[in-house]
């Protein structure tokens, strides 16, 4: 594994680490993240086979926002910049939730650029999250809850997976407690859970990128979608309370001949934690290897 903790571009600086020998593949985390969720995001990607950069996007841990350069379009710009300072003319894109707008903008402004995109519950359109009660809050998006969250996935596994699934799916009852068993029963399922569970914070370090991707997200009126000519394949739990399927709906219906995939009761986190991912994940190494 080679790392290179910061990446020097013309006018800022990206928390980038490059692993892995093959075909190379963007990883770009959701909201809030950073390079911790986009390594816990890229695991599946075997380092014989694929060459993964993982970055923190504007205004996550240790890359800089610079306000005034923070649009959508400016972090698709700096992306390129990256790839730029690393040697790589093509690559393959994997977006999850929140770092779809920048992919899906990378892919039409770029088409020289982007080999391949695959979009996991990502967001495709104009985008405000709902309200939350008091105990989401406190975890989400404090530093106490920060802490107590790192505490709770070595001490209570069970409630980290059951909470999260919980907080952004609509399954419940017995539903969610066979999805809950089946996540804690399955090793890889299980360890990406737990993993992405101690990055979703947006106090402190994520601050600054949080408010900006909501400001950002709000004021979307179009990604266009249609100048996008790369493969691309969608793929989108039905269960997801916390980006509607209607965004993977539309980027499949919008965007030339791309692949649609909808898993039944999939949370946001269906593409890593839903009892049918490993094919789904397959499929995503199938398509980065083959547009190389």
């Amino acid at each position: 594994m080679t790392i290179d903790p910061l990446v020097h571009t013309g006018t800022a600086r990206v928390q980038t680490t490059v692993r892995g020998t093959g075909a190379p593949v963007l990883v770009l985390h959701g909201s809030p993240g950073g390079i911790d969720a986009a390594e816990v995001m890229g695991r599946f990607l075997p380092s014989d086979r694929f060459h993964t950069v993982l970055v923190s996007r504007p205004g996550y841990l240790d890359t800089p926002l610079d306000p005034d350069h923070a649009s959508i379009d400016d972090e698709a710009d700096l992306l390129v910049s990256v790839l730029d300072d690393l040697g790589i003319d093509r690559v393959g894109v994997l977006a999850w939730s929140g770092g779809g707008p920048v992919a899906y903008r990378l892919a039409a402004r770029y088409p020289e650029r982007v080999s391949a995109l695959v979009a996991v519950s990502a967001v495709s359109g104009r985008y405000v999250p709902g309200p939350i009660g008091p105990f989401t809050y406190l975890v989400a998006h404090t530093a106490l809850g920060a802490r107590l969250a790192a505490l709770a996935v070595r001490h209570l596994p069970r409630a980290v997976v059951g909470g999260a699934v919980a907080g952004v799916s609509n399954l419940h009852g017995r539903l969610l407690r066979r999805h809950v068993a089946g996540v804690l029963g399955d090793a890889d399922r299980r360890a990406f859970m737990l993993d992405m569970a101690a990055t979703g914070n947006s106090s402190g370090p994520h601050r600054a990128g949080w408010r900006n991707d909501l400001r950002t997200f709000a004021a979307i009126d179009s990604l266009e979608l249609e100048r996008i000519s790369a493969p691309v394949l969608v793929v989108h739990g039905d269960a997801d309370t916390e980006v509607d399927e209607s965004h993977s709906v539309r980027a499949a219906t919008e965007i030339p001949n791309a692949e649609l995939v909808l898993l039944p009761g999939g949370t946001h986190f269906a593409f890593w934690a839903h009892r049918d991912s490993a094919a789904v994940r397959a499929r995503a190494q199938e398509l980065f290897a083959a547009s190389r």
